[in-house]
């Protein structure tokens, strides 16, 4: 009696799946016909669509292979596009038992062929900001239904504040007369969720913008109103984990599709000891709590060892380069996830778009860690992580202690900074590493303070050594604050970005006069790098540190620029028959920064922290 009452249980399922079967999303939405890899995942969401038999009838297309996963809710449609596949739409042909329906599928002609995305360089300078604080363009979408988070309190430095995309397209001028080449904003993705989800770090939905912030439209409109001014996007992607009120935790595809996802009864949280990836010593127990560990509680930790997963990944950065032109990837948490996986997926985006860039933060302060990550590393041979261009940590750390030193000939001050590019030797490309003094996750590099001359000598080495610089939003307008108040505090709202801010600091008016020489410092420096082949392709040869300055030439085609820095407190003089193998028999080179002449004599008296940039 129990089997027949289990059976009738089992058939009224059955009939219930049946009953209810439709689709309710694809991912991804559409596909480009012409990719390189002519395998298309179609993820396929709908109660009972597991059970489903899938066929297509459409030129060029053909059905790979259908994946039923643990969850009947799912099932990924495998699908072949030969190269004769033409744009249009196809049909999808569903079938469960009697029940037949059918699915329209779009498969789009690309704008571009993959060699023509060009990717950012040391040629750039990289401006981050987070879409919530910057500026509020349409109040609007503060509040929407169906959204979890709806408390938006500017006095609150942990909830959401408003800031949106219009917002930012509305000031696009300002970032061009600032003389900034690309925009990396922290991620724009949908997070869905309860709590201080405002950092955009949570990823509910991988092919929608968080309506907060705006639609997909419109990102996509305000990244070609940025191309317009010569600006490019990079946008900031999370392979790592997603948000825990993704639908793929309420209702897992899979056991597998997490680590450690009997994450109720037995929560596993990564150490956040990068090292275990380099360290030859390292354990078992130790690696995996580190790659596998859930980074907090409402960041499920995705397992990139399952090829589905991973395919849903890769597929994901193609489409928002096809469909949205970004211009180059951030790729959060990089060393958190499976090496293999994400090596895979380089790999592939290097070889559909040859000429684009993703940077992944790789935070150890240790420059041999660093160059361990980048493509072709001696270090991590016979493996590639074929990541083309890491965070540079190391100067972050060195330049951020220096800044509170005297600088001396042995390791104080300045001269961590020259130790640190010392180190360059490590690096397969030392021009694709990215520097930064500060960004969302640390404090600001002012602290609580106003120190212009330390900022000024900080941004002109970032801004002329062999690296790609990164600014960080509202430090040209001394924006300041340290994370020991709370991470809101480092993220504060940009002065003028909200109706009724009773200040601005996007116009001269409304900044107070320490922040117009902030500003206009950055503006002259940036606009002058702007296009200068000297700094985006030229050599670096560096001095070490003599009467407390540290100089260093940048030479490309017969040209040369010349930088000297006083890294102390006091009036200096040094003389310049230690820099003759540059200066030569020249009598005197223009400074950037100020439009003088420098006169070279026997010796070159600096002013304290005062910075030099002198074109020969």
């Amino acid at each position: 009696m129990k089997k027949i009452f289990t059976m009738i249980g089992a058939l009224l399922l059955s009939l219930s799946a049946f009953a209810a079967m439709n689709v309710e999303k694809i991912d991804p939405p559409f596909w480009y016909v012409g990719m390189k890899n002519p395998e298309l995942q179609l993820m396929i969401y709908g109660p009972g669509i597991g059970n489903a038999r899938v066929t297509v009838d459409y030129p060029g297309v053909q059905v790979s292979s259908i994946v039923k996963l643990e969850s009947e809710n799912y099932l990924l449609l495998y699908l072949h596009l030969d190269q004769q596949a033409q744009p249009g739409t196809m049909q999808l042909n569903f079938t469960l038992g009697k029940k037949k329906f059918t699915q329209p599928y779009e498969l789009k002609a690309r704008a571009k062929k993959g060699c023509e995305h060009l990717g950012f360089d040391a040629s750039d300078a990289l401006y981050l900001l987070m879409p919530d604080r910057f500026a509020n363009g349409k109040p609007e979408n503060d509040n929407l239904p169906g959204m979890q988070e709806y408390k938006v309190d500017r006095n609150d430095p942990n909830a959401r504040h408003g800031g949106d995309l219009a917002g930012i397209e509305q000031h696009l001028d300002y970032f061009s007369d600032l003389g900034i080449t690309a925009l990396w904003f922290t991620p724009v993705l949908e997070n869905n969720m309860q709590g201080g989800s405002y950092h955009g770090y949570a990823t509910t939905d991988y092919y929608r913008v968080d309506p907060r912030f705006g639609t997909n439209e419109e990102y996509c409109q305000l990244i070609r109103s940025a191309h317009q001014r010569g600006i490019k996007m990079v946008m900031d992607m999370i392979f790592n984990h997603c948000g825990v009120d993704h639908r793929w935790i309420k209702d897992m595809p899979s056991k597998d599709w997490f680590n450690n996802h009997d994450y109720q009864n037995n929560f596993v949280q990564t150490s956040f000891k990068l090292t275990s990836h380099v360290d030859p010593y390292t354990s078992k127990y130790d690696f995996d709590q580190m790659n596998d560990g859930w980074f907090v509680s409402a960041m499920p930790d995705l397992n990139q060892k399952n090829p589905h997963v991973m395919r849903y990944l890769i597929q994901n950065s193609f489409w928002w380069i096809e469909y949205a032109d970004i211009d180059g990837i951030r790729m959060d948490t990089y060393p958190y996830a499976d090496y293999d996986g994400m090596s895979r997926w380089m790999a592939e985006l290097n070889d559909e778009y040859p000429n684009y860039n993703t940077v992944g933060e790789t935070w150890v302060t240790e420059p041999a860690y660093t160059a361990w990550w980048q493509k072709d590393s001696k270090l991590s041979a016979p493996k590639n992580s074929n990541l083309k261009t890491v965070m540079d940590f190391s100067f972050f750390d060195k330049i951020n202690i220096a800044k509170n030193e005297q600088t001396e000939t042995w390791f104080k001050g300045l001269d961590r900074v020259y130790n640190n590019f010392v180190y360059d030797f490590l690096y397969p490309n030392p021009a694709s590493v990215l520097a930064f003094i500060e960004n969302h996750d640390t404090d600001r590099f002012l602290g609580e303070g106003e120190n212009l001359p330390m900022l000024k000598q900080a941004v002109t080495l970032l801004l002329t050594t062999r690296r790609i610089p990164q600014l960080y939003y509202g430090t040209e307008v001394m924006m300041n604050g340290i994370k020991a108040v709370t991470d809101g505090y480092v993220r504060k709202d940009f002065p003028g970005g909200w109706p009724g801010d009773k200040v601005t600091a996007f116009t001269p008016e409304g900044r107070t006069p320490l922040q117009n020489e902030c500003y206009n410092f950055f503006k002259t420096i940036l606009n002058w790098r702007k296009g200068n082949e000297v700094i985006a392709k030229g050599s670096m040869v560096q001095f070490m540190v003599q009467e407390g300055v540290y100089a260093y030439a940048r030479q490309y085609e017969g040209k040369t620029v010349f930088v000297m820095l006083n890294g102390t407190d006091a009036a200096t003089t040094v003389p310049l028959k230690f820099y003759r193998e540059i200066l030569g028999e020249k009598k005197q080179g223009k400074d950037v920064l100020t439009g003088k002449q420098v006169a070279f004599g026997e010796a070159l008296s600096m002013q304290p922290r005062e910075s030099l940039v002198i074109e020969l």
